[in-house]
């Protein structure tokens, strides 16, 4: 499906004022802005996307047209945002930041919780699935878009061509690095936790690392079953 398709690393996001949001709605445009002005366009691409099939999975259940599950979407990696880079790992830093861009809308706090809760968790399996319909939608979302997993349900013609408008320029290389970017430059402890995704792949960066030291110092690399070597997953 679409999703593999416009698999390229140059290139940008397409022109503002073409995205598939709520023309209705202030709130929304005013969060799709921030985002498109704000992330590598890598990364804001693959948030539309992510909505895209978000919405499409909600209305394959039947759910009604959701607010809260569109700006977890849009806000859920935020925390990359340079201005978000805070002591946190980026999931929580993209949290707040949502709760903070919510609150100047004066959403209550009861509001901003499932969307909180959706972007905080949408890295961890088995938990975001369990914390409602925000964010399971979205984790679901996140991963067909990152190719963890088939979308579960049949394409529309619609979804076809709105993910075509997007293309992932690089988004598999980018994310992470941007990550661990971030993570390299604060505390283990709190960036990227162990057990965490940003943990596993720092623990991954730092594994080629030492595998490229090994290697111009002729030194044999850890061997490819070592879990670090292999990389990790979101």
């Amino acid at each position: 499906m679409s999703t593999r398709e416009n698999d390229v690393t140059g290139g940008r996001a397409p022109a503002a004022g073409n995205d598939v949001v709520g023309a209705d709605s202030e709130l929304l445009t005013a969060a799709t802005q921030a985002m498109r002005e704000g992330l590598h366009p890598a990364v804001f691409s693959h948030t539309m996307r992510v909505l895209l099939l978000a919405r499409h999975l909600a209305a394959h259940e039947g759910a009604a047209h959701d607010e809260l599950l569109d700006v977890a979407v849009l806000f859920h990696d935020s925390g990359t945002l340079e201005e978000n880079n805070g002591e946190q790992r980026f999931e929580l830093e993209g949290a707040d930041a949502a709760a903070r861009f919510l609150t100047r809308w004066d959403w209550s706090p009861e509001r901003i919780r499932p969307v909180w809760e959706a972007i905080a968790l949408h890295t961890s399996p088995g938990i975001a699935e369990r914390f409602g319909p925000v964010a399971r939608l979205m984790r679901a979302a996140v991963l067909v878009d990152l190719r963890r997993i088939e979308l579960p349900v049949t394409p529309t013609a619609a979804l076809e061509a709105g993910l075509g408008h997007y293309p992932r320029l690089g988004i598999d290389q980018v994310l992470p690095e941007l990550v661990v970017a971030q993570a390299l430059e604060g505390s283990d402890a709190t960036k990227a936790p162990p057990f965490s995704w940003p943990g596993a792949l720092v623990a991954a960066h730092r594994a080629r690392s030492e595998d490229a030291r090994r290697s111009v110092a002729g030194g044999r690399p850890r061997s490819a079953t070592d879990s670090t070597a292999r990389g990790s997953d979101i």
